[in-house]
């Protein structure tokens, strides 16, 4: 019996295409002789967010449970996200409707126990690569407040912020202020608060 399978597109940039990944899929689908029943797409979508904000990853799980297919291909273990627990929660979701996964970068297929095991190794290394990429932010972070340079947001300078303040003891509401001022009414808040 031929495998329906579906496949899975995941770019994390605007800038960025899933057509590459569509063609190798469907090339590697073509040669295991795979009928390709859907194809899900986020695109434009980091790998660390979680189902609930990537639609093209909810979509294909809803299939998942209706057994609309008897294995999920995705172009690398990355594009499926980025932490070993979302990564081993797909893989008990696929595994619990008896549907597969295969890698292509990898060329994994967790139909096998050996595939199955090197999924959670290749997991693992992901989650370590984020928390490489995070601990280098944090480092860069330090190095530039550090170095003395400022953080957040620039400020509004001291002319709107002093009529920001004056606006505010005539009474006059954040939102009116925002509107007279041309600002945000973030800015003024933030402003009031600093002085309250």
């Amino acid at each position: 019996m031929t495998k329906r399978v579906a496949l899975y597109l995941r770019v994390s940039t605007s800038e960025q295409t899933t057509a590459n990944q569509r063609r190798e899929l469907n090339a590697a689908a073509k040669r295991h002789g795979w009928n390709v029943v859907g194809v899900f797409e986020d695109a434009g979508l980091s790998g660390a967010k979680g189902r609930a904000q990537r639609p093209g990853l909810d979509a294909l799980l809803r299939g998942v449970v209706r057994k609309d297919f008897d294995m999920v291909a995705a172009w690398s273990v990355d594009r499926l996200g980025r932490s070993l627990q979302d990564l081993l929660s797909l893989l008990g979701e696929l595994h619990a409707q008896d549907v597969g996964l295969y890698l292509h970068q990898q060329g994994l297929d967790t139909t096998t126990p050996s595939g199955k095991a090197m999924f959670q190794m290749m997991g693992v290394f992901a989650e370590f690569e984020r928390a490489m990429i995070r601990e280098r932010v944090k480092a860069g972070l330090a190095r530039a407040v550090a170095d003395g340079t400022r953080l957040g947001r620039p400020r509004a300078g001291a002319k709107v912020e002093a009529a920001i303040r004056a606006e505010r003891r005539k009474g006059t509401g954040m939102n009116k202020i925002a509107a007279q001022l041309g600002v945000g009414t973030a800015l003024v808040q933030r402003v009031i608060a600093a002085t309250a």
